[in-house]
């Protein structure tokens, strides 16, 4: 075997730890000051980008591409610290990264930046992407990118992946209950949407960081306009959940009847 062409689809969302207030624009729903917002590589897909990396490391001729759909700007500064992590070829797509963006289109957009990849070899590929997204999470975008690739084989919440001498694998899937299905996959190509996985982050790595940005930025600087709108869905409003507490302090109430009391409040 000649080792696998491991393609993650992944891109930034906004940080966490910031305030996301819904504003309507001219394009339709965003974030206010959303291009002011710091950004961090979707937690899913990074978990998929460092599974992909470990994949490769231990499979002789592999090589890890990363796709992501993302305002030019934004995503260069994303990779600067991304690109310190792991080895990867970046593919940019320059769009929006908006949670409001259809995943028919923006999964339209990934499969066909996978496909123009030079070189594909359909025998040899793994795409990789997160069962999730911290914005755009409908759920259903690597299995779209699936299809439109024409790939037969589909998994989802993959924890692990195990590979056999004859390029076959075994696949963790998460299930409900806690607990997992184990299925076995004759080979590539397969489409995996990562949950967690098993991998730390990897520590900054200044030498695949410098190695990564030469083919970082004539990426960025050749990445296409891809648009990727809010297709047939219309949005009639957006708003931050409010917010309720009520709080009592109260002294030696047994558990029966702290229980008894959320329960009241919650049909209430």
């Amino acid at each position: 075997m000649n080792g696998f062409q491991i393609v993650v689809c992944g891109s930034l969302v906004p940080d966490p730890l910031q305030t996301l207030e819904p504003v309507t624009t001219p394009q339709g729903p965003g974030l206010k000051n959303e291009t002011m917002l710091p950004s961090v590589l979707d937690p899913w897909s990074a978990h998929a980008l460092y599974e992909a990396a470990n994949l490769a490391k231990q499979t002789a001729g592999s090589k890890v591409y990363l796709v992501s759909l993302g305002p030019k700007a934004k995503l260069q500064q994303l990779m600067m610290t991304v690109a310190q992590k792991v080895p990867f070829e970046l593919v940019a797509l320059d769009g929006s990264a908006s949670g409001f963006t259809d995943a028919h289109g923006v999964a339209a957009a990934l499969a066909d930046a996978i496909a123009a990849i030079p070189g594909l070899d359909k025998s040899r590929l793994l795409v990789f992407g997160g069962c999730a997204s911290a914005s755009r999470d409908a759920g259903v975008t690597m299995q779209l990118v699936c299809e439109r690739l024409g790939i037969r084989d589909f998994f989802a919440g993959v924890d692990e992946i195990k590979m056999a001498e004859d390029g076959s694998f075994a696949v963790l899937e998460r299930i409900e209950g806690g607990e997992y299905l184990a299925s076995t996959c004759k080979g590539a190509p397969a489409v995996l949407a990562w949950a967690t996985g098993n991998l730390p982050e990897p520590p900054n790595n200044p030498q695949v960081g410098m190695a990564n940005m030469r083919g970082v930025m004539p990426s960025l600087m050749k990445a296409k306009p891809t648009p990727a709108g809010v297709g047939g869905i219309a949005y009639e409003a957006t708003e931050i959940p409010p917010q309720k507490r009520q709080t009592r302090i109260v002294k030696d109430a047994s558990t029966d009847e702290i229980a008894k009391e959320i329960v009241e409040w919650i049909n209430n």
